[in-house]
């Protein structure tokens, strides 16, 4: 996904980063290096050597920086961003116990009821048209119990 525009608020201490997806902030304190008072951005630019997928800043003491469109996404907890990472997880996790199981995969295959090829999709960590609940099934498959936990940010 590419940036459409960048902005800086230095009233907010932020970036203000605009995409398909909606606006977002970026707070100066997780940029490194940290934009201040005594050592102000004096440019900032949508960088297409980062894809337009991320910007970079320069700050008046020369010191530049660059900030991806996935860590503005993580900070803002973006909602597909937050899926797109529980289904990372969820295949990373697969993979490990793929490896331990003594089941052929033929036989995962047949226990899961579906083709090869969707099989091989499952298993593959970049692609992200995968469903959740097929994830599911492939580790109950695999021998595994996957708790959800639904917890107050508060207490976290």
């Amino acid at each position: 996904m590419k940036i459409d525009s960048v902005t800086q608020n230095n009233r907010r201490r932020a970036f203000e980063v605009t995409c398909a997806k909606g606006q977002f902030t970026f707070p100066y304190e997780k940029a490194d290096p940290r934009p201040g008072r005594d050592d102000p951005i004096v440019e900032l630019f949508i960088d297409p050597e980062l894809a337009n997928e991320g910007f970079s800043y320069i700050l008046a003491s020369g010191a530049d920086g660059c900030v991806l469109l996935d860590w503005v996404f993580d900070y803002n907890e973006e909602p597909g961003y937050m899926r797109d990472l529980l289904l990372h997880n969820l295949t990373v996790q697969a993979l490990k116990r793929l490896e331990a199981t003594g089941l052929s995969r033929r036989e995962i295959i047949r226990r899961l009821g579906t083709s090869p090829a969707q099989f091989y999709r499952l298993i593959d960590p970049t692609n992200y048209r995968k469903s959740v609940d097929k994830m599911l099934s492939l580790l109950q498959v695999l021998g595994c119990e996957v708790d959800l936990v639904v917890r107050d940010r508060r207490s976290a």
